[in-house]
């Protein structure tokens, strides 16, 4: 077997391709980014600064009539082209990392899934959110059994943008799937169904509260676990004091963290994953573990959005499972398509028990 780095191929060199997935697969053991794909000229220098041992090239179709090339086709663009660039690679017999959200609609995420695997080629989805610091320690909390039988979670991504940016996300064409919804939702979704298994039931309430807003930039979902646990989940760009990050109840404790996993911060401001170091958050900015009325600091666990490429390349090289398995992202889907028509028809929506498998 080779020992020679597994080349990646990244298509798109925006907030996405530059600030999260170049630096990941830059600093993974046993990756390289080979070849990125963008026609922007300032994006063009960043790379070449970036990355200077990557090639640049133009186009999509560029990088694929060169597939032979690559070991991983990595679609990090706007959302309405995310379906047509993973069938693409797909096709071309590249294994494919999509960002998140996998899809428009949980059809085309399925009509992918039935591709790959007709294909024999992997796919996953870059569901980083999992990887956060206050997720992960509330998943070994729950998972210890330190809170009891868990009863609701309580998840926001709220932010203070009073004034709509320009961008695809704010477009209101359904196509570009943007809005609050399909950004944050596709994020604290994922967690909650990670976390807490499928959805039965779904009710949201959906708002543009900015001037100027073409798409919902004010949400609220609220689902119900086969299991019986809920989660209500807030996504928000008008919340001048943001609540808690996560509150997760149990019938024996629970546990509260305020504020943001640092990684996006760190990747943001040009740092590099890796040391041992990475991830850990300050000890005043710890979550805490309430039981009867008395409160103690719990260390987070790391954040760890390495872990995430490291499971890339084991599931190229040793056959192990997607670090995040795609039929995960079209549950997700299928919630979020709920959720919309929820608030469009100001109603419960029930859902089967697993609508993914």
């Amino acid at each position: 077997m080779s020992t020679a780095p597994l080349r990646a191929g990244l298509i798109g060199y925006g907030l996405a391709g530059a600030t999260f997935h170049a630096p990941l697969i830059s600093t993974t053991p046993g990756l390289c980014l080979s070849t990125v794909v963008t026609a922007n000229p300032d994006r063009r220098r960043q790379v070449a600064h970036d990355h200077p041992d990557a090639e640049v090239v133009d186009t999509a179709d560029a990088l694929m009539s060169r597939a032979d090339d690559l070991d991983l086709l990595v679609v990090a663009t706007p959302n309405r082209s995310h379906v047509a660039l993973a069938r693409a690679g797909l096709q071309a017999g590249i294994p494919v990392v999509v960002d998140k959200p996998l899809a428009a609609t949980a059809a085309e995420g399925q009509a992918l899934i039935d591709l790959a695997a007709a294909r024999r080629v992997p796919l996953t989805v870059f569901q980083n959110r999992r990887w956060d610091s206050d997720y992960r320690t509330a998943r070994r909390l729950a998972a210890d059994g330190a809170l009891g039988d868990i009863l609701r979670l309580e998840s926001r991504y709220e932010r203070w943008r009073p004034t709509p940016r320009t961008g695809w996300r704010e477009r209101d064409d359904p196509q570009e799937a943007g809005g609050l919804l399909y950004d944050l939702g596709s994020h604290l979704i994922d967690q909650a169904l990670h976390l807490l298994g499928p959805v039965t039931e779904v009710y949201a309430e959906m708002d543009r509260r900015r001037p100027g807003a073409r798409v919902d930039d004010d949400a609220f979902v609220a689902l119900h676990h086969a299991g019986g646990a809920r989660s209500h989940l807030w996504m928000s760009a008008v919340a001048a004091e943001p609540g808690p990050r996560l509150r997760l109840l149990g019938n024996r404790a629970a546990y509260t963290v305020f504020g943001l996993d640092g990684q996006e911060d760190a990747l943001r401001a040009g740092r590099l994953p890796g040391g041992p170091d990475w991830g850990r958050e300050p000890a005043e900015r710890w979550g805490r573990l309430t039981t009867d009325g008395t409160s103690e600091a719990v260390p987070s666990d790391p954040g760890a959005y390495p872990d995430f490429y490291a499971g890339v390349v084991a599931m190229l090289r040793d056959g192990a499972p997607p670090p995040v398995d795609p039929r995960d992202s079209v549950a997700g889907l299928t919630v979020l398509e709920a959720a919309r028509r929820s608030a469009a028809e100001r109603r419960v929506v029930p859902l089967p028990d697993d609508p993914a498998r």
